[in-house]
């Protein structure tokens, strides 16, 4: 008969066992608790305004990984100093796979452009991986009297210096730097001025308020297809094929001019490994979805799908790409 004390010596030998124990059956509370990700909603941050290419593309995205992940992605738009406001806020949150941002070429150009600006990719964040990419093409408000690249250099050479402007989706991005490098190779002098996204500039350039973009193809498609907007040509070394009836500016004379626009996922530096890659595969079974496809195809994305690694490496050059012709045109802020 087992007495009060045989048993607590029992139970105490318990303990002791279990405490002894392999470390493999201590590992069960860890693994539980890396498959309860997610548990929540995770919040994707894009740093530009509604209705713009970014914009754009998180909404697919977060949609697709949304039915994957079985938790909601909500898109959060923090706009303001070229995407670089939503960058600080995702580079300050907690790396617990809950705050994410859709990063572009912007924030590559945005380590070089402004110089007071500290946050760093390779620095404060973790690379989940690449999404797609698009071309950009020369838009222009149907009264202005041209129609090819070289009516465009000549209409911008006659002009006296600050009587030509064209619209941007903020400074530092693709569409601010590829009119920059434009106006070096062509020789002439057009002003920028800057919106807080893509959106807005669309409604200046169809009413006319602005007469001159170099736009990402997605929000511009359907007005350069219904003549609301007059398309010059495009960014790439082959013709784009959402807008395939234009010439590149390879085509047209400028073999040097390409400016592509490219988009990916990353999280806050730290992020566990075993969070990066559940999202990592949910993107990419988002990318390969028919409905994913499809908005892709109609909107001019091409995918670009790349794995966390191959992003990362991806990025850094890009920023040192870019960074070398940021300094060349002296635009650093």
């Amino acid at each position: 008969m087992r007495t009060p004390k045989t048993r607590r010596r029992d139970l105490l030998k318990g303990i002791l066992a279990a405490a002894a124990a392999p470390p493999m059956l201590n590992a069960m509370p860890a693994a539980l608790a890396q498959g309860a990700y997610p548990n929540r909603p995770i919040k994707l941050v894009v740093g530009f305004a509604p209705g713009g290419p970014t914009d754009i593309l998180a909404r697919v995205i977060g949609k697709g990984m949304s039915d994957v992940l079985g938790e909601q992605v909500v898109i959060e738009n923090r706009t303001g100093a070229g995407g670089n406001i939503g960058t600080d806020a995702v580079a300050r949150s907690a790396p617990d796979g809950y705050t994410l941002l859709l990063t572009l070429l912007t924030g590559a150009v945005n380590e070089s452009l402004f110089k007071n600006f500290k946050v760093r990719f390779a620095e404060h964040f973790d690379s989940v991986g690449g999404i797609a990419q698009t071309g950009l093409v020369l838009v222009v408000h149907p009264s202005l009297p041209v129609k090819s690249v070289s009516d465009f250099i000549n209409y911008g050479k006659s002009a006296k210096p600050g009587e030509l402007f064209y619209a941007t989706a903020g400074a530092g991005t693709s569409t601010h730097l590829a009119a920059e490098l434009f106006n070096s190779v062509a020789g002439i002098k057009m002003t920028p001025v800057h919106y807080r996204g893509g959106g807005d500039t669309i409604k200046d350039l169809i009413s006319g308020r602005m007469p001159v973009m170099f736009s990402t193809i997605p929000p511009v498609l359907g007005f350069v297809r219904d003549g609301q907007l007059r398309g010059i040509a495009t960014t790439g070394s082959k013709r784009d094929f959402a807008l395939p009836e234009l010439p590149t500016f390879v085509e047209s004379g400028l073999p040097d001019f390409d400016v592509p626009l490219w988009f990916g996922l990353i999280a806050p530096k730290g992020t566990p490994p075993s969070v990066v890659q559940t999202l990592n595969k949910a993107l990419a079974r988002t990318m390969a979805t028919a409905e994913t496809k499809k908005v892709f195809e109609a909107q001019g994305f091409m995918p670009m799908p790349m794995g966390p690694e191959q992003f990362a490496k991806f990025y850094v050059a890009e920023a040192e790409r870019w960074g070398k012709v940021v300094h060349a045109l002296g635009l650093s802020q």
